[in-house]
């Protein structure tokens, strides 16, 4: 008999909406298998009133589906890989990334219409650490409070408390059929997406051959290259430490390109720096674009503050 093949996920629109499309070219590959979604809740969706940062940063979103997945209640998890923890679960692997969304992170606004808009001391929400820093970075006058919830939750205490922005991911609003709320995507030049942003990410059991031969169809290379280099540069930061870190990257002509950032939770402190190298080895690429940040002065930043 041909069991279902059982996709684990978060309840959220969001995580639906992902883990929807994975099982839509699932179901291409599987046929005549069917493919079925399991709604597991996380930690990070039971607590909706601590702030990210003080419930520890370890897989809050990810941990309660790849504990399903060890326990043979699914057989592929389905990530926001941006939630995923660098530190590798050894009966578990990455099997596929499929095609990368937006990556920017969007301001929006009911009274502004460019970020550079806003008044001194306006009021900006967001859950992000990595957020609050580059915010700061760039605008020590602003009042930055936190924003827990879903998208539409979110978008909601814009107006019902009256902010004056709110910064959400431009990949969840475009999926959500939300983009047209977008007010501005910020320059990436000073708001760098988090690590994985944009990108899905599909994990299987390591001695599950049948299911990852299934998963890996839906891989897209040039994508799980990029997300390789920048998930290498975090772990070699730290793995999964609560210091704001930020990356871009691209793929030109076989050379893979990543820019990493290193901040101080307050903003004041701010290192960056961009390396280049063979597409072909993107952990090469994360893990010297990581010394190169290490050498500049980063490592006192990923240090924390002294007791």
């Amino acid at each position: 008999m041909n069991l279902p093949l059982r996709l684990g996920t978060r309840g959220s629109a969001l995580a639906l909406w992902q883990a929807n499309y994975a099982a839509d070219r699932l179901r291409l590959v599987a046929a005549p298998r069917e493919v079925e979604l399991v709604l597991i809740e996380t930690h990070g969706d039971r607590d909706q009133a601590s702030a990210l940062a003080s419930m520890g940063g370890f897989g809050v979103f990810t941990k309660a589906i790849q504990n399903a997945l060890l326990d043979d209640r699914v057989d592929v998890a389905v990530h926001s890989l941006k939630d995923l923890p660098t530190i590798p679960e050894p009966k578990l692997e990455l099997a596929a990334v499929p095609p990368r969304g937006p990556t920017g992170d969007a301001f929006i606004s009911h009274q502004y219409r460019h970020f550079d808009e806003l008044p001194e001391g306006a009021v900006i929400g967001t859950s992000s650490l990595r957020r609050r820093a580059q915010l700061l970075n760039r605008r020590r006058d602003l009042q930055l409070i936190d924003l827990r919830g879903n998208v539409d939750t979110r978008l909601r205490k814009l107006a019902e408390q009256n902010l004056d922005g709110i910064i959400l991911a431009e990949a969840g609003l475009a999926r959500l059929g939300l983009a047209e709320r977008i007010t501005e995507i910020l320059d990436p030049s000073w708001m760098l997406p988090a690590v994985g942003q944009g990108a899905i990410g599909l994990e299987c059991r390591v001695d599950d051959r049948e299911t990852k031969r299934l998963v890996e169809q839906l891989a897209d290379l040039d994508t799980f290259r990029r997300v390789q280099a920048e998930r290498a540069m975090l772990f070699a930061l730290g793995g999964g430490c609560l210091v704001p870190i930020g990356t871009t990257s691209k793929i030109v002509d076989g050379v893979l390109t990543v820019r990493g950032a290193v901040l101080s939770p307050d903003g004041r402190r701010r290192i960056v720096a961009t390396h280049s190298g063979i597409a072909e080895y993107p952990l090469a690429v994360g893990q010297e674009l990581a010394a190169m940040l290490k050498a500049e002065g980063a490592e006192e930043l990923l240090a924390g503050p002294n007791p």
